[in-house]
């Protein structure tokens, strides 16, 4: 005999939530590793240009524009700039330069008391200096390996403390990133309609998180101390040059002189 509450039919429906804290969560952490994982070795002009060069190049840009005084010389870098933005992958092109110009926008905003008293020349080029930076550090670090970049590094002398950090940081962005979103799709699958605790659940997903965390240090610091490593680098750098990287040198060359034509014509 069949009980009378086993043949009724199941008319359960859990009441309507919004999960965007979670859901935005996912896909911003989504968003992140992919930035850091996509093929860096697409075709293109800056794609095939050699690294390290080019991280050299870059870092020596960076410097003179800081040094420069000169809205002419900002401008040329701005032409530069945007034609190596051109030159980069289209999917990236758009994306780059919107989020180039976010910090560099609440930058002038800031300025506008300084503008409004006068001071609007000297804002100006704060503002240039910020948007050429911003933008060739991003066309860099969508173009051209973590790896790298660590290699270039090297060869400036830079210490191995930095690059060790910068490399593991990196590398652990992507491994907690993946395990902090399977913990959410994790929670989202079993809050099933409305859960006044699943919003406590997310402390404990912080410190799940930095359990995980504390747990591989230590087995980092295990594994690296088992093979020897005692904090140097060694690294052979590709110094190989090609017609394109030429063309490059020579371009970055005129503009260093250019900048520091201007520089000495502005001290005078």
């Amino acid at each position: 005999m069949i009980p009378v509450w086993l043949s009724e039919k199941d008319n359960y429906v859990p009441k309507k939530e919004k999960n965007s804290y979670v859901e935005k969560s996912i896909f911003s952490l989504i968003k992140t590793i992919s930035i850091i994982r996509q093929n860096k070795n697409s075709e293109g002009v800056i794609y095939d240009l050699n690294p390290t060069l080019k991280v050299i190049s870059i870092i020596v840009i960076i410097i003179a524009v800081a040094l420069s005084r000169s809205l002419i010389d900002l401008l040329v870098m701005d032409v530069y700039v945007l034609i190596a933005l051109i030159l980069i992958d289209k999917r990236m092109r758009i994306r780059v330069f919107f989020r180039s110009l976010i910090f560099p926008c609440i930058t002038l905003i800031a300025l506008i008391p300084s503008m409004i008293y006068g001071n609007v020349y000297n804002s100006i080029l704060i503002f240039q200096k910020i948007v050429v930076t911003i933008l060739i550090v991003n066309i860099l670090s969508h173009t051209t390996k973590w790896s790298e970049v660590s290699k270039a590094l090297k060869l400036l002398f830079v210490p191995d403390i930095f690059i060790w950090i910068m490399d593991i940081t990196i590398k652990y962005i992507v491994v907690l990133g993946e395990y902090s979103i399977d913990l959410l799709y994790a929670l989202k699958l079993r809050a099933i309609g409305v859960t006044n605790d699943k919003y406590k659940s997310l402390t404990g997903i912080m410190g799940n998180l930095f359990v995980k965390s504390y747990k591989m240090s230590e087995e980092l610091f295990n594994a690296m101390e088992c093979r020897g490593f005692v904090g140097e680098y060694t690294t052979k750098v590709n110094l190989r040059l090609k017609k394109i990287d030429y063309i490059y040198l020579f371009v970055n060359v005129i503009l260093i002189i250019f900048f520091i034509i201007t520089v000495f014509i502005h001290l005078k």
